[in-house]
């Protein structure tokens, strides 16, 4: 399995810029975020995604396709917040029928509630993807370490972080072993190869996870990992002038507002 993400997060033109400025730049869209009004948060969408797109150089097709799932999680729950469920009619109805005792209705508070949570979506994760994109997840735990985050809880970020890459390209072999060999050829074939593929990769996993384990206390593991960066960093004056600007007229806004 290629490690895309990874890559991308190595090879952008935003990655000499130094990490603790890009998790301060995020930190404060994604504050600005969760309390701005739906107007001032697909800005801050857009302004992240030229950062994203333009600035890092990230390809269109692979940024719109992680927001694609996003927005298709948000589809998901439109249904949900669109419909309600009552007795008898109600006054903020737009369109409404009655289905035995029951009275399905579309509302306007509804509408509203789904178009929130449709900006206010695509604003926060706009923040989470440039910080994902731009910056290796390595750095963004020196940046936790440098804010004394407790060392437990980014040891544990980096083996999860690990492990999550492992888990996704023992799955890949194993989906393609079994495609190779017809495996999902029929509904009945793909329930039993997918249920195989499960119990394969639970148990391969926990073979890589011994082999880790053996490994790092070959190493001399003393409890602690240390990830070695030879990346030199440098501030650029021009995007620190335009973060400070555009967050500053965000702060604005919400204050006028």
């Amino acid at each position: 399995m290629h490690l895309w993400l990874d890559t991308l997060s190595h090879h952008n033109r935003l990655r000499q810029l130094p990490p603790s400025h890009k998790l301060l730049f995020a930190a404060i869209a994604l504050l600005m975020a969760l309390i701005s009004t739906p107007i001032v948060q697909l800005a801050i969408a857009l302004w992240l995604s030229i950062w994203i797109v333009i600035y890092a150089r990230i390809p269109c097709q692979i940024y719109f396709r992680l927001l694609s799932l996003v927005i298709g999680f948000w589809l998901m729950s439109v249904p949900a917040l669109l419909i309600g469920l009552s007795e008898r009619s109600q006054t903020d109805a737009i369109l409404g029928g009655s289905i035995g005792s029951v009275y399905f209705y579309l509302s306007h508070q509804g509408i509203s509630q789904a178009a929130l949570i449709f900006t206010r979506t695509i604003a926060t994760v706009s923040c989470l993807y440039f910080v994902l994109f731009t910056t290796p997840f390595s750095e963004i735990l020196q940046v936790l370490r440098q804010i004394r985050c407790p060392e437990i809880l980014t040891e544990l970020l980096l083996l999860m972080y690990r492990f999550i890459f492992i888990l996704l390209s023992t799955a890949s072999d194993l989906w393609i072993a079994q495609h190779s060999r017809n495996g999902y050829r029929s509904t009945r074939r793909w329930f039993y190869s997918l249920s195989l593929l499960v119990s394969q990769l639970f148990r391969k996993t926990m073979e890589n996870y011994q082999q880790f384990v053996l490994s790092t206390a070959a190493r001399g593991f003393n409890g602690a990992f240390r990830v070695y960066s030879p990346q030199q960093y440098r501030a650029s004056r021009r995007y620190t002038i335009e973060a400070s600007l555009g967050c500053l007229i965000l702060i604005l806004i919400r204050l006028c507002r």
